[in-house]
């Protein structure tokens, strides 16, 4: 289960990290909260047909109430800050803000679960967190007062978050993490249908083609419904420092795609950076 559990985790962070592309030519046509309503319907409607076909929710009304709650943190909240943060900011901004995001969940692990903050995870976060700072470069990040809305809204996705991934371990010890996220991808549709409608009357959408459906498609289906699922599985299983580490994936999985997207070589500090974030994750799953 703790394999599963790194597997799981580290599944989602790869989907993500190449999803912001895909991301930012939707967001050109679809506005932010607009896209994130579709793809949490996409992701219930997936999630919804495999609990059907294993009987049903079984939820009763506290159960619905608490994971709605937290879907409302995570789907409407804190996604709906990443898309208008990755719609106002930069790719490289974006890269570097999600990287403070495992130190938040250690926070609130602290402070909700109790976990302990030993000397060997510390050092794991630390190692990983350094490793994606070599690799994301912040060298590259701007602070130009045109972003200052996208950074704001990206640091605020951080530590909402952050949050939902602790929330999502203290509702899995009771609760199927696949019934989990299909009740919270609807506390998340809470949120974000009237802001859709309010985005649909004042700001309308761009030229709809068959490269924009299909990317609403796979952000509805794989970085939705498959991703979020995998996410939720990995704080299901493992203690929430432990998993939360698995979000350093992405800045590499984004890295290696944008090179071969571009054609440009991986630099050395590539592979330390990417050998420190193995080795800080390596670290944290040994703890006993």
């Amino acid at each position: 289960m703790r394999r599963w559990g790194v597997l799981s985790g580290i599944g989602a962070s790869a989907i993500w990290g190449g999803m912001y592309v895909v991301s930012k030519v939707v967001l050109d046509v679809i506005p932010p909260f607009t896209l994130l309503t579709l793809r949490l319907f996409l992701g219930s409607l997936v999630l919804g047909l495999i609990i059907c076909l294993r009987g049903g929710l079984g939820f009763d009304r506290q159960q619905w109430r608490e994971v709605l709650g937290v879907g409302i943190v995570g789907y409407g909240i804190s996604i709906g800050l990443q898309f208008v943060g990755t719609k106002l900011s930069s790719a490289s901004n974006g890269a570097l803000i999600t990287s403070s995001t495992p130190a938040f969940v250690l926070l609130f692990a602290a402070l909700l679960l109790k976990e302990k903050m030993s000397i060997r995870r510390a050092l794991a976060l630390a190692l990983s967190t350094l490793g994606a700072l070599i690799v994301v470069d912040p060298r590259n990040a701007r602070l130009a007062p045109d972003f200052f809305w996208g950074n704001l809204s990206l640091i605020g996705a951080a530590l909402t978050w952050a949050l939902y991934s602790v929330l999502i371990r203290l509702v899995t010890r009771r609760l199927d993490a696949l019934r989990v996220s299909f009740v919270a991808f609807m506390g998340g549709l809470l949120l974000t249908v009237p802001v859709s409608f309010w985005e649909w009357k004042t700001i309308g959408f761009g030229e709809i083609d068959w490269g924009v459906v299909g990317g609403v498609l796979y952000l509805g289906v794989v970085s939705t419904a498959l991703a979020m699922f995998l996410w939720n599985t990995a704080f299901a299983v493992l203690p929430a420092g432990v998993a939360s580490l698995t979000l350093f994936v992405q800045p590499l999985v984004g890295a290696l795609l944008g090179s071969l997207g571009l054609g440009e070589r991986l630099s050395a500090l590539f592979y330390f950076g990417g050998a420190l974030i193995g080795a800080g994750l390596i670290l944290a799953v040994r703890e006993g």
